[in-house]
C-alpha cells in the first residue's frame, strides 16, 4: 500500500498544473495571486476572513528565478493545491510604481516600499502573523521570510511551517531543524 501511495504521489508531483502566464506588468501571474487595492490591512483582514495567511509575493520583470518558480515549483499539484487552501497571495512588484498603503499606515510605490522593508531578491515571501502589531512594517511583522527561489521541498516545507504556525512553538525545531526533519520523512524526492 506504501508503494502504491509513493507512486500516486509522485504522479501528483511530477505532473505541473499548468505554468504561470506573463502580465502586461512582465510579472508572472496566476490564478490564486489576489488582485487587490494593495492597502495591506485590508488584505489581511480579507485573508483572516477566508481562514488563510497572507503571502506576499516579490517579483520583478525579467527574473529568472521568478521564472523558473512560476515553471518548476508553484505548478506542482501539491503545492499548487497548498497554497489554494491555505493562502492569500499579494503579488509585489520591486521596481514596481503602482501604490500600496503598508501596515503602519504609509502610502507608498511599491519600489519605495521595498527599500524601505530591505527587499534586495526576487523572488522573495513575506509571511504575515493574522495581526500585526500597530505601527510595524510589513517586513518587521513578517514571520518569516523567503529570500530567493527555491526547490519544492523546501518551499512545501516552508509553507507548511508558516501555515501550521510552528514558528510560535516553544520548542527547538526551528526551521531549519523542521526541514532535515521533513526531507528524512519524505517518500518522495521533492528535489529539496
Amino acid at each position: 500500500m506504501k508503494r502504491f501511495l509513493t507512486m500516486i504521489m509522485a504522479l501528483c508531483l511530477a505532473v505541473p498544473v499548468m505554468a504561470a502566464e506573463l502580465g502586461d506588468d512582465g510579472l508572472h501571474k496566476t490564478d490564486w495571486m489576489r488582485e487587490t487595492f494593495k492597502d495591506l490591512r485590508e488584505d489581511l483582514d480579507e485573508a483572516n476572513a477566508e481562514g488563510k495567511r497572507l503571502m506576499i509575493l516579490i517579483e520583478q520583470r525579467g527574473c529568472i528565478y521568478c521564472e523558473r518558480m512560476h515553471r518548476d515549483v508553484f505548478p506542482l499539484p501539491v503545492i499548487d493545491s497548498y497554497i489554494r487552501e491555505n493562502f492569500f497571495v499579494v503579488q509585489l512588484d520591486l521596481y514596481g510604481a503602482a501604490e500600496l498603503i503598508d501596515f503602519d499606515g504609509e502610502e507608498l510605490s511599491q519600489r519605495d516600499a521595498m527599500r524601505k522593508w530591505g527587499m534586495m531578491f526576487t523572488p522573495s515571501i513575506l509571511f504575515m502573523p493574522q495581526e500585526v502589531p500597530e505601527g510595524k512594517t510589513a517586513a518587521q511583522a513578517a514571520v518569516a521570510v523567503m529570500p530567493g527561489a527555491f526547490e519544492a521541498g523546501t518551499t512545501l516545507d516552508l509553507l507548511t511551517w508558516v501555515n501550521e504556525e510552528r514558528y510560535a512553538l516553544d520548542s527547538e525545531e526551528d526551521f531549519q531543524r523542521y526541514h532535515a526533519r521533513r526531507i528524512r520523512e519524505r517518500t518522495v524526492d521533492l528535489g529539496d
